[in-house]
């Protein structure tokens, strides 16, 4: 799930799955929008597909807007679509109790969703900037006011030369390596039933040049050249996420590092780090159950579904205390306090004067 906020459009949605919980009422749908008018012009429930100045976005929307509450907007990773990326996870029951509060977009990235037509000879496929401009929560950051981030990675690299390195012995095609960005060794080998399952679906339910095309652009990405703000000092001039933060990452994922690396330039004050024991590249395949316990707290403590049962993974990992202040100054948000897997007795008191990202496993 994944937008970013308050940083330049190279911080785009595509780079890995995430969630975005996004304010604004839909309308009606009309036949060309542009990229800070599309939420205003989709209507609920089908699919869309939606036009912008960088392409076309097949949209898929799910629920009905709850007044002004903030809607679940998902994007996928590569080699993915929101079905393959998101499907296990919001069909959870648990989930089920979160998507009653509020309504959901999936947002594919251009072609990428199933039985999309390749695209015609010399397209120029958007670049990250590109892609991040076709959402309008990315030129309208105070939309923005959450972020649930799973495998995570702010910065800029050629992970396609990495995965190759890795494949020794293995023909590196396309599916190959997109596999490997997604699943470690371990995994590749010994997780037969899921590993089949989506080498199948990246390979037959994906265009592939359409595929290698996101992929060349994913690969192309800048640095998203954030940092963690100084309390008391740059705070407010730094380049980072001004909204609260969920990263995720399986305990066997191959971006542990690269998330605890997002982890370490974020706000501590507004940023937890869920590291999902016994999971890889998938946690929202894997474990949806923990996730969705995850989610649900996380939109808890901004305010929302006051009144749904606290999960067992809240009451096991975390405690909440109340915090005034919101963006519009009408809600209360909650700050978490760390408590690592293992630790024992009650709840840590949040210490203003000693900020911690929240650490938690599970």
């Amino acid at each position: 799930m994944q937008t970013r906020n308050s940083i330049p459009p190279h911080s785009s949605a595509a780079q890995q799955p995430g969630c975005t919980l996004r304010t604004g009422k839909p309308a009606e749908v009309k036949p060309r929008v542009t990229k800070l008018t599309l939420w205003q012009t989709i209507t609920f429930p089908t699919e869309h597909d939606i036009e912008t100045p960088h392409g076309v976005l097949h949209v898929t929307l799910r629920g009905t807007p709850k007044g002004n509450r903030p809607v679940i907007l998902t994007y996928h990773d590569i080699g993915l679509n929101h079905k393959s990326c998101f499907n296990t996870l919001f069909n959870f029951e648990d989930m089920q109790e979160i998507t009653q509060h509020f309504a959901v977009v999936h947002v594919d990235a251009p072609g990428q969703q199933e039985s999309a037509p390749p695209f015609p000879t010399g397209y120029q496929y958007p670049t990250m900037d590109e892609l991040a401009e076709m959402l309008p929560s990315l030129n309208e950051p105070a939309l923005v006011e959450g972020l649930v981030l799973i495998n995570v990675d702010p910065c800029a690299k050629g992970w396609i030369d990495w995965a190759a390195s890795k494949l020794s012995g293995w023909t590196s095609s396309l599916v190959d390596i997109v596999m490997a960005h997604h699943f470690s060794t371990d995994e590749l080998t010994e997780n037969q039933e899921i590993i089949q399952t989506y080498r199948l679906h990246i390979a037959q339910d994906i265009n592939q040049d359409n595929l290698a095309l996101f992929c060349h652009s994913y690969n192309s990405r800048r640095d998203l050249e954030i940092e963690r703000p100084v309390l008391g000092l740059y705070e407010n001039t730094v380049k980072t996420l001004k909204c609260p933060a969920l990263l995720i990452v399986g305990d066997t994922s191959p971006a542990v590092e690269a998330v605890v690396e997002c982890n370490s330039r974020l706000n501590p004050t507004k940023t937890t780090l869920l590291k999902m024991a016994d999971c890889g590249g998938l946690p929202q395949v894997v474990q949806p159950g923990k996730l969705a316990e995850a989610f649900k707290y996380f939109v808890q403590g901004m305010g929302y579904m006051p009144t749904a049962s606290m999960t067992r993974l809240a009451r096991s990992r975390t405690h909440s205390a109340s915090s005034m202040g919101s963006a519009d100054g009408s809600r209360s948000r909650a700050h978490t306090s760390s408590q690592m897997e293992g630790a024992t007795g009650g709840p840590v008191n949040d210490n203003q004067t000693r900020p911690q990202t929240m650490e938690v496993s599970c």
